[in-house]
């Protein structure tokens, strides 16, 4: 009897499907038509029906039929990345082989074998990233191995994180803010690396939403109501521009868009100013259709500049020496004759593709070969990072592999004139270990341009270094805090570990002959017992302290000795008493925590006086007020720490320790007061800062803790510490303030 055939096996070719899969199949083909060079439509229609036969009754969170998402990640990937039809058809079985019953064979059979690679190498990321036992560090790793393989794998990658982040907020707070942190931590900086600057900016914005949902919604505010006036302004600032390069003969297309949420944010953390003193909030692009060359964007910049006076240490050229990622312009900041200034970016459509999309546009326009010279380039930079890529080593990767990714990039030359790409902030160490790492290990001294100079100085664009070295190794364990490559720093690293395990050797050799002295035996797991009772982590930290002299190893053979007597070591109560230690206290310690997550697990904590027995407090790193957007931490004795969402040190745990995270929500009515910090700055005039103090004690009623009050050349600046209710009371502060005679700006200070 002939096997029933299932919905895995079905001849694809003649299968009918609904109306409503018909028209999202045919809104899918659409794009493919409009965005590909060429497209097998028939192979594309056919991985549909097998994406929506597979995933056949599935919902998502949100409610949707599952198989929308691969859908949407396919559109992705044929209209924002635009890379190929073999990529759409992968992205469109990405989930078949870990989610069903499609097999890869079945995908080999049906689309042949490089859909089946594709697929096999997305499914792989996506395991890693499910396993609870394995840190973002190594996970990382993983897919920058995978990466390496075929581009196109992590481009699908990307697609499929960037539609779950559109759909995010369909999971629990706790869910979005993980995945919000793990994607600003891993994805954007990688998206940046490939040059994707748009997934990149929209990746973060949608992470600054989950992340800190109040300041995303003030500064959203902002850019619409100047809106109008902004399209105003670039239409003036262009028009005479336009005129003239018509009269040229240019064919162009001008584009101004604000800069992202994001960035206008980390803008204004990083200047401390409130939104209104930001005034590069948009850059002007002009982008010239083919056939005109990287010479007609030097002429169009000439145009420019006959017209508005540059400023010259604004002016940047990364088409003669494009950035590691291939991004190519012309970058000039001018001012207007009222005094406004204009960031210009000039580029051809050639380059504006790979600005926009990077690598893939690279991709594209080398036709998927992998000779591209910036895709061996790429690629070459990938094994470069993951040379020594120990597990132990796993955190310390993705920092400093995040520093390599975000940094800028200075270029400077060997003294053969050979141009060397670097992070901006680099010394002539790294530059040494970017060369070679015995060059790096043997470094005695440094030139640049010609001149002697300590191997920590930070190198300048054009720099000229020159190399001094040793026949010995010179590694300096200190010269961890001045380099800022992966390279260098892993190899300072692996020279400490070394240095590290010489010592552990000999505290353990000096344990091993004390104990032999005394006629004591222990096992190795009764010893790790001992250590954590001495306050150590693990046997091997007991033993470095031991041979570095700074633990008296008859401390441990008087434990050992008393262990091995009693089954249990007593410890120093501080009031010369001893008593013995309840094995039963990391217990003890589990059920506080199980008792907060379980109260986390039915609802929302709640934060008042009516909590139970659960303790909690407020973290004093973010100081968050009632209207914030707050999560907990239990902390190890199952107290719970409340921190702002946007925090660096809770996004920090929830990457280190996710699963101590708790959701929280501010009580309807709470009688507490909290903290609130303001900055203003204004005219240093008499009697300011009384006005300021009235306003506040008196109009207010609003009690002050501190003030701290700079001045300069006619100027001041004040740090003011209040005592509020809430945000919006710290906003009505704000507010009042502002009204003041003199004040210049105020804002909530982070």
């Amino acid at each position: 009897m002939a096997e029933a055939k299932t919905k895995y096996n079905i001849d694809l070719d003649t299968h009918e499907l609904d109306p409503a899969q018909q028209e999202d199949l045919k809104r899918l083909l659409d794009v493919c038509r409009r965005d590909l060079d060429e497209v097998d439509e028939q192979m594309v229609a056919r991985a549909f029906k097998l994406c929506y036969l597979s995933h056949e009754g599935v919902a998502r969170a949100s409610g949707e039929p599952f198989y929308l998402h691969p859908v949407s990640v396919a559109e992705i990937v044929a209209s924002e990345i635009n890379i190929d039809d073999v990529s759409v058809v992968a992205a469109l079985l990405h989930d078949t082989v870990e989610d069903t019953g499609v097999t890869l064979d079945d995908i080999e059979e049906k689309f042949g074998e490089t859909v089946a690679h594709l697929i096999d190498g997305v499914t792989k990321i996506s395991g890693v990233f499910k396993s609870r036992d394995t840190k973002q560090a190594e996970t990382f790793m993983k897919l920058l191995l995978s990466m390496a393989e075929d581009i196109r794998v992590v481009l699908i990658k990307f697609a499929d994180r960037l539609h779950n982040m559109r759909t995010i907020q369909h999971l629990p707070r706790e869910k979005q803010l993980q995945k919000a942190t793990e994607t600003m931590e891993l994805y954007a900086p990688l998206a940046h690396r490939f040059g994707l600057f748009n997934m990149k900016s929209e990746l973060e914005d949608l992470c600054f939403k989950v992340i800190d949902p109040n300041s995303y919604k003030f500064i959203s505010r902002k850019l619409r109501e100047k809106r109008e006036a902004r399209e105003n302004f670039i239409e003036e600032f262009m028009q005479p521009i336009r005129d003239e390069l018509e009269n040229q003969g240019f064919t162009f297309e001008i584009k101004g868009r604000p800069k992202h949420i994001y960035s206008i944010f980390r803008k204004m953390q990083r200047q401390q100013k409130p939104f209104e003193e930001i005034y590069d909030l948009f850059a002007i692009r002009i982008i010239l259709e083919d056939p005109h060359s990287k010479e007609d964007c030097w002429r169009v910049y000439s145009i420019i500049t006959d017209w508005y006076t540059p400023i010259p240490k604004r002016f940047r050229d990364f088409i003669s020496v494009p950035k590691a990622n291939g991004y190519q312009s012309l970058h000039t900041t001018v001012i207007t004759k009222q005094g406004r200034k204009v960031e210009v970016q000039i580029r051809t459509r050639q380059m504006d593709d790979i600005a926009e999309k990077g690598l893939a546009a690279h991709w594209k326009y080398k036709e998927g070969k992998r000779g591209s010279e910036t895709l061996d380039k790429f690629v070459h930079w990938v094994r470069d990072v993951l040379d020594n890529p120990r597990p132990d080593a796993a955190t310390e990767f993705v920092k400093d592999f995040q520093l390599n990714l975000y940094q800028d990039e200075i270029y400077v030359f060997t003294p053969q004139g050979e141009l060397r790409t670097l992070p901006q902030g680099a010394t002539p160490i790294d530059f040494a270990f970017d060369i070679h790492s015995e060059i790096g290990e043997r470094a005695m001294a440094a030139k640049v341009n010609g001149k002697m100079a300590p191997l920590r100085q930070k190198l300048e664009i054009g720099d000229q270094v020159e190399i001094i070295t040793g026949n010995d190794i010179n590694l300096n364990p200190d010269w961890i805090n001045d380099v800022v490559t992966h390279k260098a720093k892993s190899r300072i690293r692996q020279y400490m570990k070394q240095k590290e395990r010489q010592v552990v050797t000999e505290g353990q050799e000096l344990w091993e002959k004390r104990a032999q002295r005394g006629n004591v035996e222990i096992s190795d797991q009764d010893l790790m017992q001992i250590a954590h009772k001495l306050k150590f982590e693990s046997t091997q930290e007991l033993f470095y302290e031991i041979g570095q002299g700074n633990f008296d190893v008859n401390k441990l053979f008087k434990a050992v000795k008393q262990f091995t007597g009693t089954g249990r070591i007593t410890e120093d109560e501080g009031d010369g008493t001893r008593r013995p230690r309840s094995r039963s206290e990391e217990e003890l310690q589990q059920s506080y925590i199980d008792t907060a997550r379980s109260i986390g697990d039915e609802k929302a904590l709640v934060i008042d006086d009516e909590i139970s027995n659960i303790k909690y407090s407020y973290a004093n790193c973010c100081n968050p007020i009632p209207g914030d957007d707050v999560i907990g931490f239990i902390s190890r004795t199952g107290d719970v720490k409340v921190h702002r969402s946007n925090c660096k040190n809770i996004r920090h745990l929830i990457k280190t320790d996710g699963e101590r995270i708790i959701d929280v929500s501010w009580a309807k009515h709470i009688e507490s007061k909290f903290l609130g910090a303001v900055k203003v700055i204004g005219e240093d005039r008499v009697g300011m800062i009384n006005d300021i103090t009235d306003i506040l004690s008196k109009s207010m009623e609003t009690n002050m803790k501190s003030i701290n009050v700079n001045s300069d050349s006619g100027m001041f600046e004040g740090l003011l510490t209040v005592y509020v209710d809430d945000i919006e009371h710290l906003d009505r502060v704000i507010t009042k303030i502002q009204k003041v005679d003199g004040i210049k700006s105020v804002f909530r200070y982070e």
